[in-house]
């Protein structure tokens, strides 16, 4: 198994000197050297051809027992020197100083196709930036890692990678809801790729130290690699860059809100500097179309990371990245234009995304009033939100009296529909019935546009957790059959139909599918 080898941040950034594998606090250094802990018995659960593919390794090579060598982290691959990156972060809104890869550990990065990939092991043993935690990862963790990344991507939201998704072989001892009742459970790693996974809180470690030497050094290494097209660096430049990830960073949550992701983990460290969806721990789908609703049990209080609050959380955390930055720029100025350009662009970009879910080219100023009025209706009772704007692409003008009839499947109660409710949606399908009559797409052509912004299948909850059941007890049948379904989530796919269905009653509540803790 051959790999071309092109490592950069590694070499052209300074190293933690200390060599030992010890927690501590890691002064003036991108990065500690760190191998990963090798496995007691690797066994390889699922790969991704794709990414495999475009890291230059075939179908052979995946089935090799170098393969499994490398990515389960039992040796290392020759001339390299995996590591574990160092980053700071504001957690809940917090500033929690140094926190660092965990429980990550970076192996090589990799040019291929002119494209370069930085490869790194969830779940490979600790490092000096673990904490009190083991630097392990369980399989429950690791399969919804594995599986969502890669349905991400397919979905069209920019996102990390994934590799594999192997067994370590070895029992992690878990906490899953934080209640003093932990158990063994089967430990696991995955292999993640991006082209970096520089974060916010890369900066703001240098920035909150007064380093500015080593900031600067990290920002021109950011600017030559992955923002190459801006140019030199200068206080321009920096200016420019910021632009740059504030835009990346707005278009990504626009797409979290197109298919109604739920990050649940919106901290500066979950943050790329590549606007790519980074981290995937208690995340979720609407599934009840509700802004308040979040994931992540250490957030059911405060709701931080709401699903209606995401692109406020993004632009706080670009505030902090500004922060970071500042020293090189030392303006306020551009910095406070930018923000704010952030927020009338999410307005006008949200209503135009809202459009392509209702099939609508044309823009009209009373759009926005469509849109509201849409969505009182979506919380007039438990809706679902994935299979309600999917069903609405049927909808043919000049049918309002039917139109609810049309979406009908995408209720969990429809007797909740009281007669003044019901008068609601009906006013609604009229508004949208005259807005449509104003396009000049067919029936047929709507239909089409929207199919391929609405999803028909994301990965629910639910899903997964069916197939984190199965892969405990050794069947990784559910894991290969969604990994294929979610390669194409806008296509009818009828030999899925099953999944094109509202969370079962029996998940409601249960652990793994309603809400999550960040235990992995």
């Amino acid at each position: 198994m051959e790999l071309n080898i092109k490592d950069t941040f590694s070499k052209e950034l300074p190293s933690d000197p200390i060599l030992e594998n010890t927690r501590r606090q890691v002064s003036e250094a991108t990065h500690s050297y760190v191998i990963p802990k090798i496995p007691s018995q690797p066994k390889l659960i699922h790969a991704s051809r794709e990414i495999a593919n475009a890291i230059g390794l075939d179908e052979e090579a995946i089935k090799s027992k170098d393969f499994l060598d490398i990515f389960s982290g039992s040796k290392v691959y020759p001339k390299s020197k995996p590591y574990a990156m160092a980053y700071a972060g504001h957690q809940f809104g917090n500033w929690a100083g140094q926190l660092g890869d965990g429980r990550a550990i970076n192996l090589f990065e990799v040019e291929e196709k002119n494209k370069r990939w930085a490869i790194q092991l969830k779940g490979s043993g600790e490092t000096p930036y673990s904490r009190q935690g083991d630097g392990l990862a369980v399989l429950r963790s690791s399969i919804r890692e594995y599986l969502c990344s890669e349905a991400m991507y397919h979905l069209g939201v920019p996102t990390t990678r994934a590799l594999s998704l192997m067994l370590s072989g070895d029992d992690v001892l878990r906490d899953v809801l934080y209640n003093g009742h932990p158990d063994y459970e089967k430990g696991a790693i995955v292999a993640r790729v991006a082209p970096t996974f520089i974060r916010f809180g890369n900066f703001e470690l240098f920035a909150a130290r007064n380093d500015i030497e080593n900031l600067k050094k990290l920002t021109d290494y950011t600017l030559k690699y992955f923002y190459p097209e801006l140019g030199k660096p200068s206080k321009e430049t920096y200016i420019k860059l910021f632009e740059a990830v504030t835009q990346r960073t707005l278009n990504m949550i626009i797409h979290w809100q197109r298919v109604g992701f739920v990050h649940g983990v919106m901290n500066t460290d979950n943050m790329s500097i590549l606007g790519l969806t980074i981290d995937y721990g208690p995340y979720g789908w609407l599934e009840d179309f509700d802004f308040g609703w979040t994931p992540n049990t250490t957030d059911s209080k405060n709701k931080r990371y709401r699903y209606g609050n995401q692109p406020n959380i993004g632009l706080w955390n670009l505030l902090q990245l500004a922060n970071a930055l500042y020293p090189l720029i030392e303006e306020a100025e551009p910095i406070e234009a930018i923000l704010n350009q952030y927020q009338t662009d999410f307005e006008k970009q949200s209503l135009q995304m809202m459009r392509s879910k209702l099939g609508l080219q044309v823009a009209m100023e009373a759009d926005a009033k469509l849109m509201t009025n849409l969505e009182d209706c979506l919380l007039l009772t438990e809706t679902d939100m994935t299979i309600a704007f999917r069903l609405l692409a049927h909808y043919k003008k000049g049918d309002a009296d039917n139109g609810l009839g049309i979406i009908e499947k995408a209720f969990y109660n429809r007797e909740e529909l009281t007669k003044d409710k019901l008068l609601q949606w009906k006013v609604w399908f009229k508004a949208y019935d005259q807005r449509l009559q104003k396009e000049e797409a067919t029936d047929a052509e709507r239909h089409q546009m929207m199919n391929t912004v609405n999803p028909k299948y994301v990965l629910r909850n639910y899903m997964a957790q069916l197939a984190i059941e199965d892969a405990d007890k050794g069947d990784y049948g559910l894991v290969e059959d969604l990994f294929q379904l979610l390669k194409a989530p806008y296509d009818e796919q009828p030999e899925y139909e099953k999944w094109f269905a509202k969370r079962p009653e029996w998940a409601r509540h249960k652990v793994g599918c309603s809400m999550l803790s960040c235990s992995s």
